[in-house]
């Protein structure tokens, strides 16, 4: 695509029970139509290197939103909010699954869209992205960035709000799944991302696995000390080819 100017702001859009979300949204300028994608941020929250990231995949030819799943924690840095959800426990997974459905509706909404929505996340949000594939219909391409919990590892990887067992609903997976990971994170550890693929192997699904050595958990963030640039220069090439072939540009 030939960059030529995008729009990024704040928008808000109708999430979980109706409630009025907001999402930070960037698209590329013209007429279109472009495929969309939702972002899911990760448990430090709704913070700079989220709007980075939604802004280089809008650069990429796609609108790209990534839903505040915090805002109902009230205002605040990005760090003041995550510690509040972390202290209660984090968002419900039912409430993340309705601010996705939302921000999908949104996507297709708007007059430039070509009707085709992924989704991606990141930590936190990768597991999230992992339970839509197999619970939210009309995903048409999900990424998993390192999302832990998906193979539950502590005690408390299952919870109140985390009821659900994401490799114990394997089977109802519906998007082509692309899975990035560290060979050196520990959630989810490389046993876990084990685990993972022989369950999607074994029901049949769609998926492509990319393990990085030297890489550990979070090594997207350029602004942490687990950035790794090598590994991901190279495995931003394997989401965009994978929503290429599944989403167009």
């Amino acid at each position: 695509m030939l960059y030529e100017g995008m729009l990024a702001e704040t928008v808000f859009f109708r999430g979980h029970n109706g409630d009025q979300a907001e999402g930070y949204y960037a698209r590329p300028l013209g007429p279109g139509p472009f495929p969309g994608v939702v972002v899911i941020h990760h448990m430090p929250g709704w913070d700079e290197w989220t709007r980075e990231a939604t802004r280089k995949i809008a650069h990429h030819g796609y609108a790209a939103i990534a839903p505040h799943l915090f805002f109902r924690e009230g205002p605040g840095s990005p760090d003041d909010v995550a510690a509040r959800v972390r202290a209660a426990g984090g968002v419900s997974d039912h409430q993340v699954m309705g601010d996705i459905v939302g921000a999908m509706a949104h996507l297709r909404a708007q007059p430039y869209a070509n009707g085709k929505v992924g989704v991606i996340g990141f930590c936190s949000g990768g597991r999230h992205v992992y339970l839509a594939g197999c619970l939210v219909p009309g995903i048409d391409a999900a990424v998993d960035c390192w999302g832990g919990r998906v193979v539950p590892e502590r005690p408390d990887d299952v919870s109140e709000k985390r009821p659900v067992v994401g490799i114990d609903i394997t089977d109802k997976m519906m998007a082509p799944l692309l899975g990035i990971f560290g060979n050196d994170d520990t959630s989810p550890s490389p046993a876990a991302v084990n685990r993972m693929e022989a369950e999607l192997k074994k029901h049949g699904k769609t998926y492509e696995f990319h393990r990085y050595d030297g890489a550990g958990h979070g090594f997207f963030a350029v602004d942490r000390p687990n950035y790794r640039a090598e590994q991901a220069t190279d495995a931003w090439k394997k989401v965009f080819a994978f929503y290429q072939k599944h989403l167009g540009a």
